[in-house]
């Protein structure tokens, strides 16, 4: 930026420049924390959905198991029976899905709980190298490939990969761009353009997030934990009691 030293009065576009930098610069900052909300937000699901498919999803599993083979049974039993036959069908098909969502459950791992250290860091990285502040598709690119492995590194919990992810961006050619007032100004315009258009972009994900059934779930178990309930264990409680009821109409029938 040209300085007044002479005493002339600074060119239009670098007036302009000044006005849309700051812009910029808000905005930028509104966009590092709605990704950091966002990345965390999914980071808060994911962990959410390994403890209930580890407390719940596996007792549905062995639910759906046992209603399956009840389900198939009577339909052996009643050969002429369409309904039978379809019910059948249907409650294989579901116990199916249910052992696969069983089967994502990691065992021994940690809840997303990220330090002030970490979201910094993440912070700081996402503002030097986050895609929307690119100025060519080249860089975009490059761009959108390290903030994919930022935030895998910052759900991990990797302050040493995300390092690494900023040194590595920093260094590469395409970091290296040149100056001037009116190249800078369209430049800047366009960053604008690009980090609004994120902005909004990353509204409508957080909202579609929050309208998931595993966010609802985790809102309300997170607040009957407030109230002092583990409604978790109450939902595997009442669903051993369902299996086991399940476990005597399975017994009963085979006997006949």
């Amino acid at each position: 930026m040209n300085i007044d030293h002479l005493g002339l009065r600074p060119k239009p576009e670098e007036e302009e420049l000044v006005l849309k930098e700051r812009e910029l610069q808000d905005l930028e900052g509104r966009l590092i924390e709605s990704e950091l909300q966002l990345v965390s937000l999914n980071g808060e699901i994911a962990t959410f959905e390994r403890l209930y498919l580890k407390s719940v999803g596996i007792r549905y599993a062995e639910l759906d198991e046992i209603e399956a083979q009840i389900a198939e049974l009577l339909a052996r039993h009643n050969p002429g029976d369409a309904q039978a036959q379809a019910t059948a069908r249907e409650a294989r098909a579901q116990a199916e899905e249910s052992r696969s969502g069983a089967a994502l459950v990691v065992k021994g791992t940690n809840p997303f709980s990220p330090s002030s250290t970490l979201k910094s860091l993440y912070r700081e990285v996402a503002r030097r190298i986050h895609p929307d502040l690119a100025v060519d598709e080249a860089d975009r690119a490059k761009r959108q490939k390290s903030m994919a492995q930022a935030n895998q590194a910052y759900e991990d919990g990797d302050e040493a990969r995300l390092r690494a992810i900023l040194e590595e961006y920093e260094s590469s050619p395409e970091a290296v761009f040149g100056k001037g007032p009116g190249v800078e100004l369209v430049r800047v315009i366009r960053k604008i353009a690009q980090v609004k258009r994120r902005l909004s972009e990353i509204e409508v994900e957080v909202a579609q997030l929050e309208k998931s059934e595993l966010f609802v779930l985790k809102s309300k178990v997170d607040k009957a934990a407030k109230e002092g309930r583990d409604l978790l264990h109450e939902m595997a409680l009442d669903i051993d009691s369902r299996v086991a009821d399940a476990r005597d109409r399975l017994k009963s029938i085979s006997t006949k």
